[in-house]
């Protein structure tokens, strides 16, 4: 059963998008100061004027279409805290609200609609960004009163080239970069847009941050493909750091097992490092799988 939204900016948000092509539709939005603003020019002048003007804390952010598959990302925590509505995200500080619909039963699965877009929000201070985040349109969002100026006509390619750069931008011994860095990785995995991987490969390749290279190599195993498990095998071979090759041998396990499962055997027989072959072993106890029974049936039979 549909939820009911009738709080705040929400209402008025969805009445301007009456018509719009769903990916230039606002998100539900509650307790926000809406301004929408296009970008079919170009995104990058827009979004850096929007930063730019954001002395105190505002929110700006767009949609684009996702990649195929079910992604539902949103402050499920909610779900226990009230018997009944529809869950939503707040934006300023943690945790979680429920927006209260009609004839939802008390305890019952609150299912979002299969969404073909993601919602990505910039959140922006002293004309600086300082948080990124990433959400599916069916949730609710709380902005806290604050300005959230919303994009319409962005091109995927200009949103890859902006997150790309915004990784790019910041020292890879930046901590507070940490908080833009990661999640912008996570966003790109979830672009539908070609050059989104592209992107990610570059990062687990060359990026000068270990750090960046492992959440890189963890987010091209949530998109599979032999693409993708040649760049991750790549880097359990020859990234100069022990560390990343972990990772990597993690995001192994993170594969479709049929894709996962033979690699990281191979790993395990083969690799010249200890501490590799130890990761594989690990993950392949995990995996129930099989075959990875078989391997380890061979090793105590050695």
């Amino acid at each position: 059963m549909r939820c009911l939204f009738v709080a705040g900016a929400l209402a008025a948000g969805a009445a301007a998008a009456a018509g719009a092509a769903p990916s230039d539709q606002p998100p539900r939005l509650v307790n926000a100061r809406l301004e929408t603003r296009s970008a079919a020019a170009g995104l990058e002048p827009v979004f850096r004027a929007a930063v730019q003007e954001a002395r105190s804390p505002a929110w700006i952010g767009y949609a684009v279409p996702t990649t195929e598959g079910r992604h539902e990302m949103c402050c499920w925590s909610s779900t226990d805290e009230v018997g009944l509505g529809c869950p939503g995200c707040r934006l300023e500080g943690k945790g979680s609200f429920m927006v209260r619909g009609e004839g939802r039963p008390a305890g019952s699965t609150v299912s979002l609609e299969d969404d073909q877009s993601i919602v990505v929000l910039f959140r922006a201070e002293d004309s600086q960004l300082g948080k990124i985040r990433t959400f599916s349109p069916s949730c609710a969002l709380d902005a806290g009163g604050l300005p959230f100026v919303w994009l319409t006509g962005v091109r995927p390619a200009e949103s890859v080239r902006l997150l790309r750069s915004t990784v790019g931008s910041t020292a890879s011994d930046d901590r507070p970069g940490k908080g833009i860095r990661e999640p912008a990785l996570a966003a790109l995995a979830f672009h539908a847009e070609p050059s989104a991987l592209d992107a990610l490969i570059d990062f687990a390749r060359h990026d000068a941050s270990g750090h960046v290279r492992g959440q890189a190599l963890f987010w091209l195993a949530q998109r599979a493909g032999s693409r993708v498990a040649g760049v991750i095998t790549r880097a359990i071979e020859d990234d100069p750091e022990t560390d990343v090759k972990k990772k990597a041998v993690f995001a192994l396990s993170q594969l479709p097992e049929d894709e996962g499962v033979p690699l990281l055997i191979d790993t395990a027989r083969k690799n010249r490092n200890p501490a590799v072959r130890k990761q594989a072993v690990f993950w392949l106890g995990q995996s129930n799988d099989p075959r990875a029974l078989a391997f380890f049936e061979e090793v105590l039979k050695r």
